[in-house]
C-alpha cells in the first residue's frame, strides 16, 4: 500500500510547538500517513554562525515529535545533498512506493525563487504552502508565485494532492502560531546547552548521530 509522507525541511535550531503544530495540521488537511522532518546539516540560505550542532539540533527535533506522526530524520548527511532538489529526487528514488509532500510556511515561499532549481522541486513533488500571517502578503507577491500561480489548487481538494498533476501547489490555513526559533533561542541563548545527544540514532536510516 502506498503511503503518503509530507516533507517539512529546517534548521530545527531548534525545533518548536509550532513545527510540530503545522505538520499534525498538514496530516489532517493532506491525509498524510507521516511527516518527515528533513532536519538540514546546513541550510545554505542561513549563517552558520549560532547554529547548534546537528546532533543537537536533531535531539531537539526528536523531543518535539514524541507521540505523533512525526519522524525526524539527518537523512541529508547521509545522501550528502545540500540543495532541497537534490535531496527530493534522491528521496523519490530511494523510495518508490512512498508520494511524498514538501511542506513548506509562506515565509519560503516568498524566498523560493533563491532555492536551487526551485522549479525542479515543483516539477518533482506535490507543493502545500502553510500561511503564515507576517509572511502571506510577501508570500502572493513572491516572483516563485508569479510561476506557480496558474498551478494553485484548490484547499477543498488536499486530500487528492496523490492525484494531481505536476506542478501542483496549494495553501493550506492554519490557526496562527506565533511561536519560532528565533523566539526561542531569544528566550534561551543556551538552549542547546541543555539537550542530552547520547545514542541519538536516526529514526529513518536508524544509523548514529552522536
Amino acid at each position: 500500500m502506498t503511503r503518503r509522507i509530507g516533507l517539512l525541511g529546517g534548521s530545527f535550531n531548534p525545533a518548536h510547538g509550532a513545527h510540530r503544530e503545522i505538520s499534525l495540521q498538514a496530516l489532517r488537511a493532506l491525509g498524510l500517513d507521516e511527516v518527515w522532518w528533513l532536519v538540514s546539516p546546513g541550510n545554505p540560505l542561513k549563517s552558520p554562525r549560532g547554529m547548534a550542532p546537528l546532533p543537537v539540533r536533531y535531539a531537539s527535533a526528536q523531543r518535539m515529535a514524541r507521540r505523533a506522526s512525526i519522524r525526524p530524520t539527518a537523512i541529508e548527511r547521509e545522501l550528502r545533498t545540500r540543495y532541497t532538489y537534490d535531496t527530493v529526487r534522491r528521496l523519490v528514488r530511494r523510495y518508490p512506493h512512498i508520494r511524498f509532500v514538501w511542506l513548506m510556511g509562506a515565509d519560503n515561499l516568498a524566498q523560493f525563487d533563491r532555492w536551487e532549481n526551485w522549479r525542479g522541486i515543483a516539477r518533482t513533488l506535490a507543493i502545500a504552502v502553510i500561511a503564515r500571517p507576517p509572511y502571506n502578503d510577501a508570500a502572493r507577491a513572491a516572483t516563485a508565485m508569479g510561476w506557480l500561480r496558474r498551478f494553485v489548487r484548490p484547499a477543498s481538494q488536499a486530500r487528492e494532492w496523490t492525484h494531481w498533476s505536476l506542478p501542483a501547489l496549494v495553501l493550506l490555513r492554519f490557526r496562527p502560531d506565533p511561536r519560532s526559533a528565533t523566539l526561542a533561542r531569544a528566550a534561551d541563548p543556551d538552549w542547546h546547552r541543555h539537550v542530552p545527544v547520547t545514542g541519538l540514532r536516526d529514526r529513518l536510516t536508524r544509523r548514529p548521530l552522536s
